[in-house]
């Protein structure tokens, strides 16, 4: 058993420990202490190093080597290679004039930048070749359906074959005669939200089924078409599902899973019994989904529970995560996750550094085992980076104790974590309406905030005088028959500079914690990304940060704290420096 006290980060330990401040002096360099008196906790900051600096591209998430980036297109994996299409604009560091980039890998790591996929070559897509998705047709050939924006960026459903299908690099791809395809034909569509096809899948009858993204009578849509060829398209006089809480759904996402089973599901076979649908949609900057039943006689889904406030909404990721798409990875029989995390700087900083956007680690998306919601973790591949172990057991953390984790590149780090509270007593109470804001609830529970079980949890990007650092923390909470946890990841403090969007993301998840005892926590830091897994997956928080240290090569310091009454065992904690990943070199 191991108790300590870390002496080096007392300014944070200070404010881990609850001791009033105030905002504005804490900028100057000073923070109000307990009594009348005040300490001075922070020197006065020098000037900040500029943000154009190579040391803030991350080292094992997927992004070009320069200009803009947004969502996952259409991955898959196909004669033993795993494409990632991805939206990108060639000459520019802002959003439009969007192509789909392409790269290709054999281990969702390290990636081969090809030639562009598709390009702005037709009137249908002058204004961008926006967001789509591949499905692969009986015959073994991938088939892209994009959207398309003309001059005026009215929208319409492309597609797209390989010239030559057995390329496994499938280098070149031809727009036939027959596009568009689709187009918001009917009524109640509006021609500037009609977009982003999903994967295809067969229904009973035979034949291919996708859904688009729409505007509906006002209302947002997942309309539902179906095609004998893929080729030519009839729209279902329903929808596959529809909302009048919002009123539009952008890349909408539809696939099958078996609760409790890690596999995944080929939408192109049948679907076995006991399996659930997930339907994920795009909308309020982040990604939300519904696990419910597909009808196949109805041609419909139907969420087992309907919700009509939108902010309870399941998430796929309550940070910086957006536009994300699902394949199923036929090598590892598995479903597999991306999403693009923007930049949080500024316009005017992604100008200077000449490149913006990244795409989160690919996950691997299944059902927990009681079919109600989707738990996720990082592809077994990335582990293939990791070197220099350490690992401690049995550390006791009192309230307001830190244990510093030494020995590992905090810069690039993958950390594992299990905390084990000695007891459940003194958990505070839950109260439900802050599930409408947890954001709002992560700044007031923050990590400065003692109670009765947590905060507990990381500290990572920590400069040596504490004057920046990310928390990524945990906080139990008690309802009538069960136990509610909230996992922050908190960047108010993440760095000096002015100008970034720095928020407490957060969100509750449900836990047995009396069967299951530890509460596991995995953060993989990536320079400017900082990426956490709570709870088995329960919660995933991505996030982007700028510490200056990073830049003026001050280093990071990495901790494990509680700021609980409850005293927290720490019964296993490992940490890996995490190597460079080979990222989008040039293919000849």
């Amino acid at each position: 058993m191991f108790h300590h006290r870390h002496g080096c980060g007392w300014p944070l330990l200070l404010l881990l420990l609850g001791f009033p401040f105030d905002e504005s002096s804490l900028l100057r360099g000073e923070a109000a202490a307990a009594g009348s008196h005040r300490v001075v906790l922070y020197p006065e900051s020098a000037t900040v190093s500029s943000i154009v600096s190579s040391k803030y591209r991350t080292a094992f998430h997927f992004q070009p080597p320069k200009n803009w980036i947004n969502g996952t297109s259409g991955p898959l994996y196909y004669k033993g290679l795993y494409h990632l299409f991805y939206q990108y604009n060639p000459g520019s560091v802002v959003p439009g004039n969007k192509t789909w980039a392409h790269s290709v890998s054999t281990d969702l790591v390290n990636w081969l930048r090809l030639e562009t996929a598709l390009d702005r070559t037709e009137p249908y897509d002058a204004k961008g070749c926006w967001s789509g998705s591949v499905t692969v047709l009986a015959d073994g050939r991938p088939a892209i359906l994009y959207t398309g924006a003309d001059d005026v960026k009215n929208q319409a459903q492309c597609i797209a074959f390989p010239s030559n299908s057995s390329d496994p690099y499938l280098r070149e791809w031809t727009k036939p005669s027959s596009n568009p395809v689709i187009r918001p034909d009917g009524p109640g569509l509006n021609p500037r939200q009609f977009r982003d096809p999903t994967t295809g899948w067969t229904g009973p009858d035979g034949q291919w089924r996708i859904a688009v993204g729409a505007e509906l009578d006002g209302y947002s849509a997942a309309l539902l078409y179906k095609s004998e060829d893929f080729v030519s398209w009839s729209r279902v006089d329903h929808p596959l599902y529809s909302s009048n809480s919002s009123t539009m759904w952008e890349c909408p996402d539809f696939f099958a899973a078996l609760p409790g089973n890690t596999s995944g599901l080929d939408l192109s076979a049948a679907t076995p019994s006991g399996a659930k649908h997930v339907l994920k949609m795009s909308l309020d900057s982040c990604d939300k989904y519904m696990v419910g039943v597909y009808d196949l006689e109805a041609d419909k889904f139907a969420p087992d529970n309907v919700v009509d406030d939108r902010r309870l909404w399941l998430r796929i990721d309550y940070g910086n995560y957006f536009a994300s798409k699902s394949f199923f990875d036929a090598k590892k029989g598995r479903r597999i996750i991306w999403g693009w995390a923007n930049e949080s700087d500024s316009s005017s900083d992604d100008a200077a550094k000449g490149w913006a956007g990244i795409q989160a680690i690919p996950r691997t998306i299944w059902l927990d085992s009681d079919g109600n919601q989707l738990l996720q973790w990082p592809v077994e591949e990335i582990e293939s980076l990791r070197r220099n172990e350490i690992s401690h057991q049995g550390i006791e953390l009192k309230k307001g104790d830190m244990f510093e984790i030494k020995g590992t590149d905090t810069l690039q780090a993958d950390v594992e974590i299990e905390f084990e509270p000695g007891t459940m007593d003194e958990a505070d109470a839950f109260d439900p309406s802050w599930l409408l804001d947890t954001e709002k609830h992560c700044r007031e529970a923050d990590a400065s905030a003692p109670g009765g079980l947590g905060p507990f949890g990381l500290v990572v990007l920590a400069s040596d005088d504490m004057e920046e650092h990310t928390a990524v923390h945990f906080r139990v909470y008690k309802s009538k028959h069960k136990h509610v946890i909230l996992m922050c990841s908190d960047l108010r403090r993440s760095s000096l500079r002015s100008g970034l969007y720095t928020p407490a993301y957060g969100g509750f998840f449900e836990f047995d914690i009396e069967k299951e005892r530890k509460i596991s926590l995995r953060t993989l830091i990536d320079r400017s990304a900082v990426e956490s897994f709570g709870g088995g997956g329960r919660v995933c928080i991505m996030a982007r940060v700028y510490p200056v240290a990073l830049v003026d090569d001050r280093g990071a310091r990495m901790y494990a704290f509680n700021n609980g009454t409850t005293t927290v065992m720490v019964s296993q904690l490992k940490a890996w420096s995490m190597r460079r990943a080979h990222m989008n070199v040039k293919k000849g």
